[in-house]
């Protein structure tokens, strides 16, 4: 601890040394950058008072601050942006889990617009639209060039009117177009169920309703179950997640955990930076839990999924997520509008920033692409034969009937999960891990 304040006191004296002796420079560099800064304001001022009097058609005074703002926020970051009193009261309904459009969340890559991920039930999501889609054209429109809020303002529309969308994809030769009907997007932001013995909670976003649907979802399908020594597990399935609020992402991670940090944010100045701890209380009781990810996983949901990673609490199975390590902040302004602002970026427990690499799942589990029949291939494989199949077998009569119905129940359970890997490959894969898991037991 000694060391510690004297070498803190060291930096301080050296501090002022320095300071002494640069004082002259430093001033007079100051003051050249404000006379910069000035000039550029002045500079600013000119075009606007150009375009005002020299361009070709009358413009709106206030759009064209509005414009000159937005671009100024979007040069920093892909999501960093200036709202509009309707964009952010638009903002506001979608953070309340129930908002007008397609169904998608997309950022800007390359002066595309990248599909980050559809949400579930959505007419993006029905439209087959996958995470990391890119969008090239809207009506025929071309997006390049285009800020994303341009773009996104060409998606919108009144319910129930066609939108038709050019969509390149990775492994499709040609782009193509999609007809999209918009509709009201009312998300539930958990859905609960149970496969086999395992608990499924599905989290489609990070809204205000997150944790309290995903505590009382998790109480009922275990309390349906029987309760906690009926169930094997429990998975997340953070897929095509893009992201929500930090608290609840926060909230999410706590309530699998009983200690530990679940995340920190680092701003720009050491008086910005958060560090976030997990609090006593595990909703699963110890019982193991898969995470499920992909590429349209973001920003919350690698928060959740990194902080039960590197506290050992969760195996993360799928493929890497998006890799959104950053935290905006919105901030208002006058006229009701507002401004999102990135302030920081966030780390998991172990220290790592997740900015563009995103978080790597401990075992790596591809979605396979449905496949068409090939034709003449179309019947299913001859089932095999089993000793019960031989003319003559011997019956099998130490098992009483009780115990009969139980291995014929296991066996019907298995079957189930076999049936699911064709429609989800990777639940199927986790629902397998927890069974594995189960199977040795408790931990001692």
């Amino acid at each position: 601890m000694k060391k510690l304040m004297i070498a803190a006191a060291s930096g301080t004296i050296l501090g002022l040394v320095a300071t002494t002796q640069i004082a002259g420079p430093l001033i007079a560099q100051e003051a050249d950058n404000s006379a910069s800064v000035y000039e550029q304001l002045d500079l600013f001022g000119d075009i606007f008072e150009r375009i005002r009097s020299g361009y070709v058609e009358q413009v709106n005074d206030k759009d064209l601050i509005e414009a000159a703002i937005n671009g100024m926020l979007t040069s920093l970051d892909p999501h960093s942006s200036y709202l509009s009193a309707d964009d952010a009261a638009a903002m506001r309904v979608q953070t309340r889990g129930e908002f007008g459009g397609l169904g998608i969340e997309v950022t800007q890559e390359e002066g595309w617009v990248k599909v980050v991920s559809p949400m579930d039930d959505t007419p993006a999501d029905a439209a087959g639209i996958l995470a990391g889609d890119f969008i090239t054209a809207v009506d025929g429109e071309n997006v390049l060039g285009l800020t994303l809020d341009q773009a996104v303002e060409l998606m919108r529309g009144p319910v129930g009117s066609e939108i038709i969308i050019t969509v390149v994809r990775e492994g499709e030769v040609e782009p193509f177009e999609v007809s999209i009907i918009r509709d009201t997007i009312k998300l539930t932001a958990v859905r609960s169920r149970t496969e086999g013995n395992a608990v499924v909670l599905r989290i489609a976003t990070f809204s205000d309703q997150t944790y309290p649907d995903l505590e009382s979802g998790l109480k009922e399908q275990v309390a349906q179950a029987g309760g906690i020594d009926n169930v094997d597990g429990f998975i997340l399935d953070l897929r095509n997640n893009p992201g929500g609020l930090l608290n609840q992402a926060i909230y999410v991670s706590d309530a699998f955990l009983d200690a530990g940090e679940i995340v920190s944010t680092r701003g720009r100045e050491p008086n910005d930076s958060d560090r976030y701890n997990a609090e006593l209380g595990d909703l699963a009781m110890g019982k193991p839990i898969v995470v499920l990810i992909n590429g349209g996983s973001a920003s919350a949901s690698e928060i959740v999924a990194g902080a039960l990673q590197d506290q050992r609490r969760a195996i993360v199975v799928g493929t890497k997520s998006f890799g959104k390590g950053s935290v905006q902040t919105v901030v208002p302004l006058q006229g009701d509008g507002a401004m999102r602002l990135t302030t920081a970026r966030y780390y998991t427990p172990s220290g790592r920033s997740i900015q563009a690499l995103g978080i790597s799942p401990d075992i790596i589990v591809e979605q396979p692409r449905p496949t068409l029949p090939v034709d003449g291939q179309e019947d299913a494989a001859p089932k095999p034969r089993s000793e019960a199949d031989l003319r003559g077998s011997l019956n099998n009569d130490s098992l009483t009937e009780d115990e009969i119905r139980q291995i014929e129940a296991d066996r019907a359970r298995a079957e189930a999960a076999a049936a699911l890997r064709l429609e989800d490959y990777q639940l199927a894969y986790a629902i397998d891990i927890l069974k594995g898991l189960n199977a040795l037991g408790p931990k001692k």
